[in-house]
């Protein structure tokens, strides 16, 4: 594996997922997480960006999904089974539907722990990096 340029400096982009297709910002994110949309992209080398997704509740999908799509988690006790649909996981924790949709995106390797926690997700229109002058995209 190759070493991690420290000298690189990372790029901060900010999306706004309010009336957006879960599966359509989901790519995005995955693809400026893997650094995919700059020219010195390695697939072995940790050279992605941070991104901020601000009004994580307000993410939307398409059709039937609201009631069809199921998230399923194991408590690893005997009939541990927890299973919510969609509209019951934006209800409850609403950053963890764009996180999941991320992480299986996201390449099954040894980088995609560290990928992941460059992925800052927020519910309201506020969030904490304001000093880092994100990039605002468009999707």
């Amino acid at each position: 594996m190759k070493a991690i340029n420290k000298t690189e400096n990372r790029k901060w982009y900010l999306i706004d997922a309010e009336d957006k297709i879960l599966g359509r910002v989901a790519t995005k994110i995955a693809e400026i997480l893997q650094g995919k949309n700059k020219p010195t992209y390695d697939p072995a080398t940790d050279c992605g960006d941070f991104v901020i997704v601000v009004n994580c509740e307000k993410i939307e999908v398409t059709g039937r999904k609201k009631e069809q799509k199921i998230y399923t988690r194991h408590s690893a006790y005997i009939g541990g089974v927890k299973k919510a649909t969609f509209r019951e996981m934006i209800a409850r924790k609403p950053s963890e539907v764009i996180k999941l949709a991320v992480w299986g995106m996201l390449p099954k390797n040894k980088l995609r722990n560290r990928r992941i926690l460059r992925l800052k997700i927020y519910s309201g229109t506020e969030h904490a990096q304001k000093a880092q002058n994100p990039i605002e995209l468009k999707i």
